[in-house]
């Protein structure tokens, strides 16, 4: 039976960390870290994100700045928002929500973020730092994904690593930073045709799908690291994973769980990058 990792508890340590540096940074520093959230529309789901971001920056001592635009906001509006946003000395990271309203181009908008305020990570410049080894700020969740197996004691050098997804968002950047670490790494995706095969031969299994499910318990190899991302909402009204949890902890050594798994991590990481940025802002970084 798999261990499961307690992502709840490994992110309130993130935080617990760095309320104490906060306070560090603010008391003997003068530097009190800045972040600033943009919200376009009235979709549920993001305006559940946004409140819990505003919680976090509130517990750990960070400035949270909010900005909540009507849905009809056009993109040459929000442009001049995030253009504002990037002068204000008072924030040091900036999140635009997604998805943004169909008038909206998001590429355009997040490219438009100062990279060095980019808190998601997302920015090409700070995409192709992370691609050729000198990463600045990381996309949030893949990070996340690292700090559980580093807090888990699992290292993947020398491991054989399978990404399930390719997305932007997760799969290729968590795949980038298991190979910064040292694992093999093999990324599956729609067109990949022997999956179950594919997934049987990994150390470490990083699902990043979208999908209920979908990765069935007897594909994992046993003794395996089962990191899964995948957030679904069942008909019942029930969130699952995109691995078949129940099934999977029969074979895996360790395994998250959804929700409490990668999701808590998020957040934190997000935090860790603004306070990064912060410190950048004042040359505090070697």
């Amino acid at each position: 039976m798999a261990t499961i990792i307690d992502g709840k508890l490994i992110a309130q340590q993130v935080r617990s960390a760095l309320k104490e540096e906060i306070a560090y940074l603010r008391d003997k520093k003068g530097l009190q870290p800045g972040l600033a959230v943009v919200l376009v529309g009235n979709d549920p789901a993001s305006q559940v994100y946004v409140r819990n971001k505003k919680r976090a920056c509130e517990e750990v001592g960070i400035a949270s700045f909010a900005h909540e635009l009507v849905a009809g906001t056009t993109q040459k509006e929000l442009l001049a928002l995030v253009e504002r946003l990037n002068r204000d000395p008072a924030v040091h990271g900036i999140l635009v929500q997604l998805p943004l309203p169909d008038q909206i181009d998001e590429t355009r908008i997040l490219n438009a973020i100062a990279p060095d305020k980019d808190a998601d990570g997302f920015h090409p410049v700070n995409v192709g730092r992370l691609a050729t080894g000198t990463p600045v700020f990381r996309p949030c969740t893949p990070w996340g994904v690292m700090e559980l197996l580093r807090a888990s004691g699992v290292d993947p050098a020398g491991r054989h690593a399978v990404v399930v997804g390719r997305s932007n968002i997760v799969g290729k950047p968590v795949a980038l930073m298991l190979l910064a670490a040292h694992a093999t790494v093999t990324i599956c995706h729609s067109r990949t045709p022997d999956l179950a095969v594919q997934v049987g031969r990994a150390d470490i299994l990083v699902a990043a799908v979208g999908k209920p499910r979908m990765i069935a318990g007897d594909w994992i190899k046993p003794g395996a690291t089962v990191i899964d991302v995948g957030i679904n909402r069942l008909p019942d009204g029930k969130l699952c994973g995109d691995v078949d949890f129940e099934a999977a902890r029969q074979r895996a050594a360790a395994i998250t769980p959804v929700p409490g798994g990668v999701g808590p991590m998020t957040i934190a990481m997000l935090l860790k990058n603004t306070v990064e940025a912060a410190k950048r802002s004042r040359g505090l970084v070697a």
